[in-house]
């Protein structure tokens, strides 16, 4: 009886914690979408003065699209948090309405902390190009300058840096991660099956370092990216790329004052005489320039925007390609519905198809890439590659009517590649763990992890990936008009910068979202029309419900559950016994 009472107690309190908990962070959200919510509606449409500088400070993370959802800011529980994303599309409607803006005397760029993929830095430095065709200033300054920072401050009419800050200048390099060791640790052991010479996809699981063909690939791409901000530099500050080189491969950028020396900075100046040289640009008293943060900026200019009944339909499609119900990323079916959802409005008269993915599931892809198909003969369909529109991106990619991507994205890698893990020793060795089945016919526990696979097993699932594959192919070769043989010649799984795509004709055009929707709008014969951007931002109560779902979910989460949703379980989880049509690794560069 004892033991009986001192159960119902713990239960009760249990119960009482969890649901004090659960409150509390039901309470945090509340609380901070209803102040969202206020003072959103409160908020005025800015007025913009005379003699004002648009403010680039640019040390959040930059995606594609962000919503403007009034409780983006409690995703996460980052309340208040300066991680929150800006939206490349926030940036550039900000930049073209500020270029016809007279009230906008200039642009002041601060990138001490960029945070942003080399496509996203290519598409803002076009159009910072674009606005200097104002003739207004633009000048930059930073603490320090990354290169990718370096390359989007180029732009600048003038260039100002710490006096204490440097600029980084080596070469682009490129990391993967392997994960053989890992899997040893836990005596797990992966059966790799592919196809194409180039699909390193599955070198992590495989090997503790790069192969030859995979190290040969990276090379290839890195080198055309790097090449071409030496010319982009060139051409805006003058720079030599002889001497660049010279400057990369010396480290001869180890100081501020180098950074003069070697023609990359104007001028060493600490913030307080950046903004005392802003107030005199735009004769301004007191050293207080007139500074106008460009969201602020974009907002206003997006609500003066005038409506028509064509619309342009922008449509994002971002992250890994999975099926429905996996987490995160571009689900099959929900991207599949919203397309079909445009083919069938009368009233969107071409679609600009954003790209930003790796890759992911080869059926997900395959449902997707159909719709695609059957939407570019109802309207035309541009594609607008992102920093990555590779494997899986490019297999939805691949349909389109026209292919728009940045000189540095990185796509191609028309590949398959299938991994079955097995874990029977691990399972045995580590945990005591065995397993034992009993089966109605030899096969049925195919895709087990507690068992090698059996000789018949592997010939059925290199099957399905050449068969994979060979679709893969043919439906690249119809959408781009091309010999089945050329394109399985520049497949093979094999990743090409933006600038290569188009020379091998995988792509059509190099430029940004912007140039796209012009195209579309081209193609569709558009004079009057309305850029409208899908999938549409999901209400409050919903991404509400959502958030404390999945915020009740982590706090009574197990130390095991926890440990399979990790990075890579979770990545393990997604590709055990799945065909995926994936980049070849998770690659790092250092821009």
């Amino acid at each position: 009886m004892k033991s009986f009472f001192k159960t119902i107690i713990a239960s009760t309190l249990g119960a009482l914690i969890a649901l004090g908990v659960m409150s509390f962070v039901g309470g945090l959200i509340a609380a901070a979408v209803m102040a969202a919510a206020f003072g959103s509606a409160s908020k005025p449409l800015v007025i913009v003065e005379p003699n004002t500088i648009l403010s680039l400070k640019l040390d959040n993370p930059i995606v594609d699209r962000v919503t403007n959802n009034p409780v983006d800011m409690v995703k996460n529980f980052n309340f208040g948090s300066k991680s929150t994303a800006i939206g490349l599309n926030q940036l550039l409607l900000g930049i073209k309405a500020a270029a016809g803006d007279e009230n906008i005397k200039g642009i002041y760029l601060d990138v001490s902390n960029l945070q942003a993929g080399i496509a996203v830095i290519e598409e803002l430095r076009a159009a910072l190009l674009d606005f200097k065709e104002s003739g207004k200033f633009i000048v930059s300054y930073a603490d320090g300058y990354g290169q990718g920072a370096y390359y989007l401050a180029s732009v600048a009419d003038k260039i100002y840096l710490h006096p204490l800050g440097n600029v980084d200048w080596r070469g682009l390099g490129a990391q993967a991660l392997f994960y053989k060791g890992t899997l040893q640790k836990f005596g797990i052991e992966a059966e790799i099956f592919r196809h194409g010479k180039f699909k390193g996809a599955v070198e992590p699981f495989l090997y503790d370092r790069m192969s030859a063909e995979n190290r040969s690939q990276i090379l290839t791409f890195a080198g055309s990216i790097w090449e071409h901000l030496m010319a982009g530099i060139e051409a805006q500050r003058g720079i030599s790329v002889k001497k660049q080189r010279e400057a990369a491969g010396g480290l001869l950028l180890k100081d501020a004052r180098s950074g003069i020396t070697q023609g990359f900075v104007d001028e060493l100046k600490y913030k307080d005489q950046m903004i005392s040289d802003l107030a005199q640009l735009t004769q301004q008293p007191d050293n207080e320039p007139k500074l106008l943060h460009i969201l602020d900026y974009a907002a206003t200019a997006k609500n003066r925007q005038a409506g028509s009944k064509n619309k342009l339909a922008v449509l994002y499609a971002e992250g890994d390609i999975v099926m429905d119900g996996e987490s995160g990323g571009i689900a099959g079916n929900e991207l599949a519905g919203e397309i079909r959802k445009l083919r069938r409005d009368s009233a969107v008269k071409a679609v600009v198809l954003r790209i930003n993915s790796p890759g992911g599931s080869a059926l997900a892809s395959d449902i997707i890439w159909r719709e695609v198909d059957l939407l570019r003969q109802a309207k035309p369909v541009v594609v607008s590659m992102g920093n990555q529109a590779a494997s899986g991106g490019y297999y939805i990619a691949c349909p389109a009517t026209k292919i728009v991507a940045n000189p540095t994205t990185i796509t191609g890698s028309i590949g398959v590649f299938g991994i079955l893990f097995n874990a029977a020793k691990g399972a045995k060795d580590k945990l005591g763990i065995t397993a034992d089945a009993a089966l109605t016919e030899p096969y049925a526990d195919f895709a087990s992890i507690f068992r090698p696979m059996k000789p018949v097993e592997k010939v059925f699932l290199q099957h399905s990936i050449e068969n994979i594959y060979g679709v893969f192919v043919s439906h690249v070769a119809q959408g781009r008009a091309m010999n089945v043989g050329d394109v399985d010649a520049i497949a093979q799984g094999r990743v090409w910068s933006g600038i290569d795509a188009q020379r091998l004709k995988l792509v059509d055009e190099l430029g940004g979202l912007q140039y796209a929707i012009n195209l579309a709008a081209d193609l569709a014969a558009l004079t009057d029309y309305s850029p409208v951007e899908y999938p549409k931002a999901k209400g409050s109560v919903e991404v509400i419900l959502e958030m404390f779902g999945a915020a009740s979910a982590r706090i009574f989460a197990s130390p095991a559950q926890r440990l399979m949703e990790s990075g890579v379980w979770r990545q393990l989880k997604q590709q055990h016994g799945t065909a995926q049509a994936r980049l070849p690794c998770d690659i790092e560069f250092n821009y």
